[in-house]
């Protein structure tokens, strides 16, 4: 048994790696790409200028002007545990820091009309002396300050291309300029005709290139050398020191909060799981003994009855059902049983943990209870749709094994009934119930999404759904990734309790 679990979380690996592929390429390749709304930028005059602060803003990001496999394959090892190259840095709200990227060549270097300026040596912008609060307000100092002056410079890359563009047009050479990208494989067969009309613009815009350029060098410099002096402590351990090391999965900042996306899934995740703790147990108190009473009376009125009931439960849509929960049940015009959206009233936080009375002899709810009260409607939208299928393959899993011929046996040698349904019948009907158990769990926490958003509770789902709707690409995948693997363990554990339900199952 060891040995097939070791292996199956070894197969989890690559089935994990498959699937995060098919949604980061499905993200990165969607109109627009990612940070879609980042680029959206002003219009009139700065309206270049200002794609070129986004553009630099999503480069350093998320390395989009790398090819998308690269981008990938970068994303693929933040999330590993094994580290390689320099440690990242953790600041104090959580972020991890690398090393800054190395900056990009000016274009067309033998088009310029001056040499590349050296780059210079940086400097770190704090004391040797300098306290943790100096560090840490002269790292972000520096990092303020290579953003700016990178964002200037891809501003003037971007002048530069369209200033190259009349010109390349005059010659034929229109195609060497694609996007934000030249060709200067291109561009360096062609000798430059510094008489034409448009080569006064070009050489203004180069000379514009080169000053940002020298610039965002030395800021980058100073922000290399900050880096160096580790102002913040490093993540992970080292195995290798500067080599290999050992850190927990950097899931990325979420540019939708500004925030690591580990603490929005900490502060989420919660919540989901709380929903669902709640809901999964009355699923299988109501359907399993309902399924059990009918498989015993099968054709009996109660057998009728209450397949019809929950067939006809099932067949409701969640979004209807929690369209009708809060027009009727929570609205006051109505009946008005129970809160519209949210997990707790306004001031939950000042109340006691348990119902009480107050200094004014008023009772007061408590914490506890008013949770319990603002959760009834979304778990009710949880479960009822559960029981149907839940409760029909418990009756047919029943119905099979009472015609088996130990029952029979059983019987004909004067076993009492409840032994017979319990300890026989029941026993041997697990395993489709197991085989239940690994895709009812998942799918609910798929069905939390559509829940969540209708009462505003701040869990897991409106998470995704803020994510897709943003296109927060580390936000996606983070939530990909973790539902994948909820239902890999699922299948897991289904395997497990196979062999714990019946003896004649062995993985060895």
């Amino acid at each position: 048994m060891i040995t097939y679990i070791i292996r199956r979380l070894l197969l989890m690996i690559p089935t994990v790696i498959g699937i995060s592929f098919l949604i980061f390429m499905l993200v990165a390749l969607s109109p627009g790409g990612v940070g879609a709304a980042l680029r959206v930028a002003g219009g009139g005059a700065t309206e270049a200028t200002n794609r070129a602060v986004q553009e630099a803003y999503l480069e350093d990001r998320y390395g989009l002007d790398a090819p998308v496999v690269v981008q990938y394959i970068r994303w693929l090892g933040r999330i590993s545990p094994l580290k390689f190259g320099q440690r990242d840095q953790v600041a104090p709200t959580g972020e991890r820091i690398s090393a800054p990227k190395p900056l990009a060549m000016p274009w067309m270097k033998e088009w310029l009309p001056a040499p590349l300026p050296a780059v210079p040596k940086g400097q770190r912008p704090w004391p040797d002396d300098a306290t943790a609060e100096q560090r840490n307000v002269g790292y972000a100092r520096a990092s303020d300050a290579y953003a700016q002056d990178r964002a200037a410079y891809v501003a003037a890359r971007t002048l530069y291309r369209e200033a190259l563009g009349p010109y390349l047009r005059s010659v034929g050479l229109s195609h060497a300029v694609k996007g934000n990208k030249v060709r200067e494989g291109v561009l360096a067969k062609h000798t430059p005709d510094r008489s034409s009309e448009h080569w006064p613009a070009i050489e203004s815009a180069g000379r514009r290139m080169l000053a940002t350029y020298e610039r965002a060098a030395g800021s980058r410099a100073n922000l290399a050398a900050a880096f160096e002096a580790k102002p913040f402590p490093q993540a992970g351990v080292p195995v290798i020191p500067g080599i290999v090391s050992v850190a927990a999965p950097d899931l990325g900042m979420s540019f939708a909060r500004g925030r690591p996306v580990s603490q929005l899934i900490a502060a989420a995740l919660p919540v989901t799981i709380g929903l669902n703790l709640i809901a999964f147990p009355i699923i299988y108190m109501i359907a399993i003994p309902a399924g059990i009473a009918s498989a015993n009376r099968a054709g009996s009125l109660f057998d009728v009855i209450s397949g019809t009931f929950f067939v006809a439960l099932w067949s409701i849509p969640t979004v209807w059902a929690g369209v009708l929960a809060v027009g009727f049940l929570a609205n006051k015009d109505y009946l008005g049983w129970f809160p519209v959206t949210g997990l707790h009233d306004a001031g939950a936080d000042r109340m006691t943990y348990l119902p009480s009375r107050g200094a004014d002899g008023l009772w007061i709810r408590g914490y506890l209870l008013d949770y319990v009260w603002h959760v009834c409607l979304p778990v009710l939208c949880l479960v009822y749709a559960g029981f149907a299928v839940l409760s029909k393959q418990t009756r047919a899993a029943m119905l099979d094994n009472f015609n088996a011929d130990y029952v029979r046996t059983a019987k004909a040698k004067g076993v009492e009934s409840r032994v017979i349904l319990f300890a026989h019948v029941f026993r041997n009907s697990l395993l489709p119930l197991i085989t239940m158990f690994a895709s009812i769990f998942p799918a609910m926490l798929a069905g939390s999404v559509v829940v969540e958003r209708i009462f505003a509770i701040p869990g897991m789902g409106s998470l995704i759904l803020e994510a897709i709707n943003l296109k927060d690409r580390e936000l996606i995948l983070a939530n990909a990734v973790m539902i994948a693997m909820v239902n890999i363990l699922a299948l897991l554990l289904a395997d497990i309790l196979y062999a714990l339900a019946d003896p004649r199952i062995s993985y060895s």
